[in-house]
């Protein structure tokens, strides 16, 4: 199963981050979902990298996941509409992010986890309103602050929204989940991106696999690269090794300067180019 998204190919330019980071970086205000640990006690138990460090910019975010960058900038910032003669709408973000400068990283590695589940939902053919539904539910039930990249998730998550869609009649959101061998279960697609979420001893998410390929081609991991995109095989960054070929250099010489399969760098090329196009 393929799991790239046409339209929103990931592209690995020259963006990077910048160095003059603000230290006022401020959290959004998420609340607390009833019967969970607060923020700070994770943050605490947890190490700080995974959950405060801003490692990606909104469109670096979008590109990994394989969603339009608007789709992203709505889960990590929010939205306000305006429609004519009606009542000003507002929607809170889903994804941890933080305030910070235009052009700088805001989407932490938690948030960035977190998004990976949205994309799973999204591919599932779950309408944003229906997605934050089941953000809601899932935040309500787990009983902790970033459910969807919690383990809890994988483990309860598609009871949760099984007994919930039933429950409701709820046709959208019980596209998420199904019934194999008389068990609740994610359904297939939600599963595909699941199975690249590895998650760490205190069971939150510690290593993501770009959905973008149908073959595990690119990782990122927060304690490898400053948590920027590399190559499973051979760990160089995805950037540098697309670079050098950009530059006018033999694929072979590039795959083979790096350490990274020929394979590995074509299928990066056929997902980066069409959306560099």
């Amino acid at each position: 199963m393929n799991l790239h998204h046409g339209e929103s190919a990931i592209a690995y330019g020259h963006a990077s981050i910048g160095h003059d980071r603000s230290d006022d970086f401020a959290w959004p205000g998420r609340e607390v979902p009833s019967g969970g640990e607060p923020k700070e006690d994770v943050k605490a138990q947890n190490g700080n990298m995974r959950f405060e460090a801003p490692l990606y910019t909104v469109a670096e975010a979008a590109r990994f996941l394989g969603v339009p960058t608007s789709t992203l900038a709505t889960w990590a910032k929010g939205y306000v509409r305006r429609p004519p003669g009606r009542a000003e709408v507002r929607g809170a973000a889903i994804i941890a992010s933080v305030k910070a400068p235009r052009n700088f990283p805001v989407i932490p590695f938690i948030g960035l986890a977190e998004g990976m589940v949205l994309a799973a939902f999204r591919q599932a053919g779950v309408s944003l309103q229906h997605i934050r539904q089941a953000v809601a539910i899932l935040e309500k039930e787990i009983g902790v602050e970033y459910a969807l990249a919690s383990r809890r998730l994988y483990t309860d998550g598609a009871v949760i929204l099984f007994d919930y869609a039933d429950a409701e009649q709820e046709e959208e959101l019980a596209g998420l989940t199904e019934v194999v061998r008389r068990q609740r279960v994610f359904a297939a697609v939600v599963r595909q991106y699941l199975k690249r979420i590895d998650y760490a001893a205190d069971g939150w998410a510690a290593r993501l696999v770009s959905p973008a390929t149908e073959r595990p081609i690119v990782i990122v991991d927060p304690a490898r690269s400053f948590g920027q995109p590399i190559f499973i095989h051979g760990a160089s960054r995805v950037e540098d090794v697309l670079d050098r070929w950009k530059a006018g250099d033999p694929l072979v010489e590039v795959a083979e300067d790096f350490g990274v399969p020929v394979e590995d760098v074509e299928d990066m090329l056929r997902v980066a180019l069409p959306a560099a196009a």
